[in-house]
């Protein structure tokens, strides 16, 4: 059996699957200050009696990092930052403890200045002074040679609580971009530790030992006991449950645009056959340009708790929720409210979804009837436009899947695919007022809970090669190795790919689920003085990220339930 789990901000969605399909689901409020009751009480209500031993694995998704982020809850977080030929780090200051230290590798790997230690010491005094305990460190070119970023990380980790060695997070080039994912892995870490936390003492207070993956922003999983050295990885999980819960059920041929309306936001996504639109080169959150790989999806500021006004004369819809409807206790109307006025839901407070839907009627001069209608019409209206916005900004771009780069391709999404609570009111709704052929997806409440169960673990090396130095290195793994300078393109796939196997296999993955690709193969000569000194490989595979069984039996086990 497995179990599911989707921690979102409103709810908690959890899950039992079996072979048989699925045994139990539940749905419990999310209490972000208590996550250890929210995490025990949603799975006790799906295990009892169960034998724990009978639980394969446990598979987790969150919103949690992802919301910290968008609304500014990072705590204080220290950086220090070596340089190289070309851009400064001046530039890319990530707050008051960014410090710029002396020290220098050229883009082949060469040490061209020698880390000042004195100026490291010097930063750790003042992180200390100023409360600092976690610490990421990046070195311009760490990811050809990352002596300096292991030296400086050496000099302070016994002084604070966590240190990021940038190499270890991305080996990607581009300075910024790693500035950017090493801050906001140290920045989560503290949120992503108490949800790690909360999640084992559940589950070992439950009884059950086996394994824990975590959904990660590609939409594959990875080993819980490796994220917590890779919390970034849990950023836009939890839209990446809501694609993994949809694939299966996607037209095949067809474009499909895929809904999650929740309490807050509506998480969007687009599959091609049911295959999904990727970022391949990084995401881009708040002010922050990253290397975390991801799912393509837009997460915008309107669901069933939207708070409701009039603004200037005119009704508008969130992006802000003020608490639950009116109908569940809330103070402010909602589109929920809405709902209730007009006779779609009744498992709350009628009259006092009335009430507050009243008030917007008695400001619009008409009926709280005629007011409910035009409420839940115009959030419908605003989310599909947010929708045609979304496949506008994804073909002003060239389109790549998890599975390949679709040049000069344009998306032309014919289908909806809708989930999240109210998804039956506005799958009705979205098929009256659009051209789309607009589908639910089966289990619509938690299908982010089985999309997280079912998802496979998937990671990815990237292995460079010096011929000149003759070395092959592979940053993110720790992995440096002695290579003939004659070494071929084919020789360093093939150690890639090794690397990439052990990788996956020690993080969690099923050797029938090692689907790989080659997500890049380069190959340029190094000329120093006029004259051929050596070439410069690079390899980037991954195990393509998907469902753990064949779509036609993940369908079966769905409806089963």
């Amino acid at each position: 059996m497995i179990i599911g789990l989707d921690v979102g901000g409103t709810h908690t969605d959890v899950v039992l699957l079996s072979q048989d399909g699925l045994e139990n689901r539940s749905k419990v409020l999310t209490d972000t200050k208590d996550l250890f009751s929210t995490i025990v009480t949603a799975i006790e209500r799906i295990t009892e009696n169960v034998d724990p031993g009978q639980i394969h694995h446990t598979v987790l998704s969150t919103t949690l990092t992802t919301n910290a982020i968008v609304e500014g809850r990072l705590g204080p977080v220290g950086m220090i930052v070596t340089s190289g030929p070309g851009l400064h780090p001046d530039n890319y200051s990530t707050g008051d403890h960014y410090y710029p230290v002396r020290g220098a590798m050229d883009h082949s790997g060469r040490e061209i200045q020698a880390v000042d230690e004195n100026q490291v010491r010097q930063a750790a005094e003042k992180m200390r002074a100023g409360g600092i305990e976690h610490v990421g460190v990046v070195g311009k070119f760490s990811t050809r040679n990352p002596e300096h970023e292991i030296k400086i990380s050496r000099l302070i980790e016994p002084e604070f609580g966590k240190v990021f060695p940038g190499h270890r997070i991305s080996g990607n080039l581009s300075f910024p971009r790693r500035i950017a994912t090493t801050y906001l892995n140290a920045a989560i870490y503290p949120i992503h530790k108490q949800f790690f936390e909360a999640v084992r003492n559940s589950l070992t207070e439950k009884g059950i030992t086996a394994p824990i993956y975590i959904l990660k922003a590609d939409g594959g999983t990875m080993d819980f006991n490796t994220s917590i050295d890779f919390p970034g990885q849990s950023i836009l999980s939890g839209p990446a449950a809501s694609v993994m819960g949809s694939v299966a059920f996607a037209e095949d041929p067809a474009e499909t645009i895929v809904l999650d309306i929740g309490g807050t936001t509506t998480d969007m996504a687009v599959l091609i056959n049911r295959v999904p639109v990727l970022v391949p080169h990084g995401i881009e959150i708040n002010q922050f340009k990253t290397h975390i790989r991801a799912l393509h999806t837009r997460s915008v500021g309107l669901g069933g708790d939207s708070a409701v006004r009039i603004q200037n004369g005119e009704l508008t819809i969130g992006p802000d929720r003020k608490g639950p409807a009116m109908a569940y206790g809330g103070s402010d109307p909602t589109p929920t409210d809405a709902l209730f006025v007009l006779g779609r839901v009744d498992d709350g407070d009628a009259e006092s979804a009335r009430k507050g839907i009243q008030q917007i009627a008695d400001q619009m001069g008409i009926s709280a009837e005629e007011a409910a209608r035009q409420i839940f019409d115009r959030t419908c209206r605003l989310i599909l436009e947010q929708a045609d916005e979304m496949v506008r900004k994804i073909n002003s771009k060239p389109v790549y899947t998890v599975r390949e780069a679709l040049e000069g391709h344009q998306i032309t999404p014919g289908h909806l695919l809708v989930l999240g609570g109210p998804a039956p009111h506005f799958e009705e709704h979205f098929r009256q007022i659009s051209d789309y052929n607009v589908a639910r997806v089966p289990q619509w409440d938690v299908a982010n809970a089985i999309g997280t169960a079912l998802s496979r673990t998937t990671c990815e090396v990237t292995l460079f090669v010096d011929t000149y130095r003759c070395r092959a290195i592979a940053p993110e793994e720790d992995f440096s190795e002695s290579v003939n300078p004659r070494i071929t393109v084919a020789e360093a796939r093939a150690m890639a790919h090794e690397l990439l196997m052990k990788k996956a296999l020690r993080e969690g993955a099923e050797t029938d689920d090692l689907e790989t690709d080659v997500l890049e193969e380069l190959e340029f000569n190094m000329i120093r003085n006029f004259q051929l000194i050596g070439r410069n490989i690079r390899i980037k595979m991954q195990v393509r990220p998907g469902l753990k069984h064949d779509l036609q039996e993940v369908t079966r086990m769905i409806h089963n339930g």
